[in-house]
């Protein structure tokens, strides 16, 4: 049918957004409970990691969508 090929296009299209929005909410839901994490462990267990109680207080403070591993940090 005529005009179809442009509605498949534009359906693939926003189901990319779809998809796309899905991973960077999970991924600010992971980084949320990754710094709750973080502020949980004790002072033995961040000396072992390398991490100071201020590098922990940093970290907590960044907004959910400050993630340290996308291009935009």
């Amino acid at each position: 049918m005529k005009g179809q090929k442009g509605f498949i296009s534009v359906e693939k299209h926003s189901i990319h957004l779809v998809t796309d929005l899905l991973h960077k909410i999970n991924r600010w839901y992971e980084l949320h409970r990754e710094r709750e994490m973080l502020a949980g462990m004790s002072d033995e267990a961040l000396k072992d990691i390398g991490l100071t109680r201020a590098d922990v207080a940093q970290e907590a403070e960044r907004h959910f969508w400050q993630d340290p591993l996308s291009n935009g940090k």
